[in-house]
């Protein structure tokens, strides 16, 4: 059994945060149970890209601050990263580390902002698809690892969790290798199982105070939740976290993917529930994007009928220029660089389009959308 704690967080004002992360501690059995004192610890954040902690895309300020000086009274060194989406150098990292509330807080503890953005190749003999990774460096310079997570939605993988938030370990554009190499998202799933697993989280917390639904990963509604999750395992976790929001977990595909590989069921059976009771946050109406992939239609039509519909279906994105910038984010972090500027405005062949999202989800003003047929939505509910 693995646990998984719940309490209740309503806002994200200081000292509630902090009374919460102690809480979750006593309840998954003490920091003394996973750190020695003296020991350093990476708390591997979600910093996807520049965002205000009010708009929900990236873990807040006040939850890291909390869970830093909560080990940090313990005896812990704490170190503090992620590899964001696209290039990984260090004026990147300090606009991120800025934006995002994060060097603020970090002025007031003797706590470390990662801006090691070197990269070591780490052996993965039980990985299913990845034998290999290519992480950020500071991931072999701590002793401890503690995945800390923001509850979202996500365009690919209907869900990011604490599964897919260690993900953020692989070094820069290493990431749209691995986009390319693996567009199927039972093969991409796989590889997110791996890096988690090569990752080696020790424990895992998840800022599910204000979470994000809609068009995730950052292109969503801030949506009030009220729950700070923490557990012994990032799979369990993301079983419970899903459950809050309405998803029925095997339906992400990270989740499925555990399953398969008996890292978890898939549901409750090997779970025990600490702090509040799970039905207190339950909500019934958030919104969550359709899946994008037609695995789901593998077995309940013939092979023929299913490479047709694949070819017709596959969502697409939609680039809005009336609000587009001319930044050309999307053309510089397409993993098959299949967007090209003109004008200033973004054009993609959509023939060669692996339908990632990354478009999507590292846009800085929101000006790409995800269109998915009227007739996908009604296969997704197969």
């Amino acid at each position: 059994m693995e646990i998984v704690s719940l309490i209740e967080c309503k806002d994200y004002e200081y000292n509630k945060v902090r009374a919460c992360i102690k809480k979750t501690f006593d309840n998954l059995g003490g920091i003394e149970k996973y750190i020695s004192k003296g020991e350093s610890v990476l708390l591997k954040v979600n910093l996807l890209m520049k965002k205000r902690p009010e708009e929900a895309t990236t873990t807040h300020p006040n939850f890291v601050k909390a869970l830093a000086e909560e080990l940090i009274e313990y005896g812990a060194k704490v170190i503090i990263g992620d590899s964001p989406g696209g290039p990984f150098n260090a004026k990147i990292l300090k606009g991120i580390y800025k934006v995002c509330g994060y060097e603020e807080f970090a002025k007031d503890l003797p706590v470390v902002l990662n801006y090691n953005t070197n990269s070591v190749e780490i052996s993965n003999n039980d990985g299913l698809i990845l034998k290999k990774i290519t992480a950020i460096e500071v991931l072999k310079e701590v002793d401890k690892v503690i995945s800390v997570s923001k509850l979202k939605t996500h365009g690919m993988m209907l869900f990011t969790g604490a599964v897919k938030n260690m993900f953020g370990i692989v070094a820069g554009l290493e990431k749209a290798e691995y986009h390319v190499r693996m567009p199927n998202n039972i093969d991409f799933s796989n590889a997110l199982v791996d890096i988690c697993l090569v990752s080696k989280p020790i424990l895992s917390f998840m800022d599910g105070i204000v979470g994000m639904e809609g068009a995730g990963p950052s292109g969503g509604d801030p949506r009030d939740i009220g729950v700070v999750i923490g557990s012994t395992s990032p799979y369990h976790l993301d079983v419970a976290a899903t459950t809050i929001v309405g998803i029925e977990p095997t339906k992400v595909p990270t989740i499925e993917r555990c399953v398969e590989r008996e890292l978890c069921k898939g549901n409750f059976e090997d779970i025990e529930l600490k702090g509040d009771d799970i039905k207190n946050f339950i909500l019934n109406d958030f919104i969550v994007p359709e899946i994008r992939s037609l695995d789901l239609l593998e077995g309940k039509i013939p092979k023929f009928l299913r490479d047709i519909l694949n070819g017709l279906l596959q969502p697409k994105p939609v680039f809005i220029h009336d609000k587009c910038i001319g930044c050309s984010d999307c053309a510089k972090n397409c993993p098959p660089r299949v967007i090209e500027m003109v004008n200033k405005k973004p054009i993609v062949n959509l023939d060669e389009c692996i339908r990632c999202f990354c478009c999507q989800e590292l846009c800085p003003v929101q000006a790409v959308e995800i269109h998915r047929p009227l007739l996908m939505k009604l296969l997704a509910k197969l």
